[in-house]
């Protein structure tokens, strides 16, 4: 007898399902455009809150994203005004990157400044103008020069400063207490890469940059005491006025010459 047919039949296939999507980053987008506009619209005022100790600001305009104080003082002296603008993107890193001008009578500086849980970098700081505008943050009076700032890179953790190079140049310098107010000629001082060690000290060259005077040194900062030190040498140069080279004259019969008639000088000050 022939086989009969089978009639059982094949279990019926499941149904394909597409698989499901992960909707945690379209919550984590959301969140972050939900804080980037709060950002966007809170005003200046908000940003008070992250200003350092001893650092005030007041007659703000704009917003926490973009904004300006026109009054700005640290440890009660006048520090000009400062313009800010956010970057939103490094929100998503938890971090804040801005865009900074600072202006103090017609002295200015501009930067770029990323904050973090490790601390403040800040890059590209170049600016400049004359040194009397900045009688309020401690210029003695009478002093004069136009002042290059060529800043590459400071980082500092919340305690002290880990690194900083670049350099600040203080051209045609005058006073009124120092030779009559002769010319005393353009300095320069330069951070290196190991301009600062370990406890947060900074050390860097002193020379000058052409003038009346040859000079070589150091100067070294101790931030946390908030002293530092002038080591250097000085020599006058056949440009030198009668009235400088009285001034030197009287400064070696202090201190001496050593064997290139260059006389030494070490200045502790305080800042």
């Amino acid at each position: 007898m022939p086989a009969l047919p089978s009639t059982s039949r094949s279990p019926r296939s499941a149904p394909f399902a597409p698989p499901r999507r992960p909707y945690w980053p379209f919550v984590l987008v959301g969140v972050a455009v939900v804080a980037v506009t709060a950002v966007a619209a809170a005003p200046a005022s908000l940003a008070t809150q992250f200003l350092p100790a001893g650092m005030h600001a007041a007659d703000l305009s704009g917003t926490v994203w973009h904004g300006s104080t026109e009054t700005l003082t640290f440890a009660g002296r006048r520090a000009g005004a400062l313009e800010w603008q956010l970057h939103p993107a490094a929100l998503l890193g938890l971090k804040l990157d801005l865009s900074l001008h600072w202006v103090l009578g017609t002295f200015s500086a501009s930067a770029g400044a990323m904050v973090g849980r490790d601390g403040v970098t800040v890059t590209g700081l170049h600016g400049g103008g004359p040194i009397e505008d900045l009688a309020s943050l401690g210029v003695p009076a009478g002093w004069r020069g136009a002042s290059d700032i060529e800043i590459e890179r400071i980082a500092a953790d919340w305690a002290h400063i880990t690194s900083l190079t670049g350099s600040l140049t203080v051209s045609d310098l005058t006073s009124t207490h120092l030779a009559r107010g002769a010319p005393l000629g353009s300095y320069t001082v330069k951070f290196p890469a190991n301009a600062v060690d370990a406890a947060g000290a900074v050390a860097a060259a002193l020379d000058d940059a052409g003038g009346p005077l040859a000079v070589h040194g150091t100067v070294t900062l101790a931030p946390l005491q908030h002293t530092g030190m002038l080591s250097f040498t000085v020599l006058e140069r056949a440009e030198a006025s009668a009235a400088l080279r009285d001034e030197i004259g009287n400064l070696a019969s202090m201190r001496g010459r050593d064997r290139d008639g260059r006389i030494p000088v070490d200045l502790e000050f305080n800042y």
